[in-house]
């Protein structure tokens, strides 16, 4: 189940909540029982090797890498 990070308006509170997809937006009640919170947007970690391609056939280097340069 997803976690989303809140803070409360009145206290400053930062708290998280873990809740279904489908009640991502509903209201949350912080710790301290005040009912105005917000959500806060969280941020994503990927991480991943990189893919590199190989040169294409008939290259032939220069600025370009097809052989128009020189």
């Amino acid at each position: 189940m997803p976690r989303y990070d809140f803070r409360c308006r009145a206290c400053g509170a930062t708290f998280e909540l873990r809740r279904p997809m489908a009640q991502a937006n509903d209201p949350a009640v912080c710790p301290q029982g005040h009912p105005d919170t917000v959500k806060l947007l969280s941020t994503v970690a990927v991480t991943g090797g990189a893919v590199q391609q190989a040169p294409s056939a008939g290259g032939g280097g220069g600025c370009c890498g097809g052989g128009c340069c020189g």
